[in-house]
């Protein structure tokens, strides 16, 4: 009996040094490349971590605000932030747990966006700003112009998150993935499984994307980085901010502060994202003063996909 207990601790012990292996060499294969390096990287000493933002132009102030999923980072308006900072003074920021932001271990949730957003408008860009979100970052805004409302001029939402999914809360499915996703070692081998090249090219191809054509090498490579960047001493960092929109942590009920907010706000839509036109349609039923906009071809990265048609939208209704 004592033998068998001794094998069973010797191949768990085993098993467990090899699959800490397997995510070291993951994570430097990921990584190697430096894509998200850049020479306008600037921090916030925020209060949770420090903030990586970029910055550039000079004119009227405009923030940029990335999606929740996985991989995301300020990359994903690299278009948008060359264009517009020839006429405006643009930030850029990685969300704290996001890109080359500090990732703590900590429950992500929308709140604590909300107060990030509104310090680093307060503190960095020092003046009311107007504001460019993608997809599950929609809600953030929101509040924050709800909570605040002399921080935020007008917002532009690039396929804002359906109002029906925001109301999706933690349930014992979801508690316990976030539970195992955080686990040493084995959770990060989990979240390793969900965070491969193949599971990126199948949402830019089918998700992220309309033509499949137009998705970079690049693009797919760079949203793989974002996903596997350490976090000084903890090299698995990246998974948590994953647990948290997993476990539908981020998502809260908008419906009350989309109705009572006064702010100008404009909806670019991709034509063939999945449900769009429901979702357009509810956002504008609780506010009908939002405006609205369909790119054609396009999904749910449009401002990728097709960055010069979304220019040219921005343009109009900034103007």
């Amino acid at each position: 009996m004592k033998h068998k207990i001794k094998t069973v601790i010797i191949l768990a012990g085993v098993t467990t040094a090899t699959i800490h292996v397997l995510n070291k060499i993951q994570n430097s294969l990921c990584t190697v490349k430096n894509y998200l390096g850049s020479s306008y990287n600037n921090y916030y000493e925020w209060r949770f971590g420090k903030i990586r933002y970029s910055k550039k132009g000079n004119g009227s102030p405009i923030v940029l605000v990335h999606d929740l999923t996985c991989g995301s980072s300020n990359y994903e308006h690299h278009c948008l932030f060359e264009s517009l900072s020839k006429t405006n003074e643009v930030y850029s920021l990685d969300l704290l747990g996001y890109g080359l932001s500090d990732k703590p271990n900590m429950t992500y949730t929308n709140y604590l966006y909300v107060q990030l957003l509104i310090d680093f408008i307060k503190n960095i860009v020092g003046r009311k700003t107007d504001i460019i979100a993608t997809g599950d970052a929609t809600p953030i805004v929101v509040m924050a112009g709800h909570n605040d409302p002399e921080v935020i001029d007008k917002m532009i939402f690039i396929n804002p998150q359906s109002l029906y999914n925001l109301n999706q809360i933690p349930s014992k499915q979801t508690k316990a993935l976030k539970f195992l996703i955080e686990i040493p070692i084995i959770g990060t081998f989990v979240y390793n499984i969900f965070s491969t090249k193949s599971i990126f090219e199948k949402s830019f191809y089918n998700e992220y994307f309309f033509n499949p054509a137009e998705a970079q090498e690049r693009d797919i490579a760079t949203y793989l980085e974002a996903s596997h960047l350490p976090n000084k001493s903890d090299s698995g960092a990246a998974k948590y901010v994953f647990a948290s929109y997993i476990g539908k942590y981020m998502n809260t009920n908008i419906v009350h502060a989309l109705k009572e907010i006064n702010h100008s706000i404009y909806i670019i839509a991709g034509e063939e994202e999945k449900d769009v036109h429901t979702t357009v349609e509810n956002y504008e039923y609780y506010n009908n003063a939002i405006e609205s906009v369909f790119i054609p071809n396009t999904r749910h990265l449009p401002h990728l996909e097709s960055p010069e048609d979304v220019l040219k939208q921005i343009e109009v209704f900034l103007s």
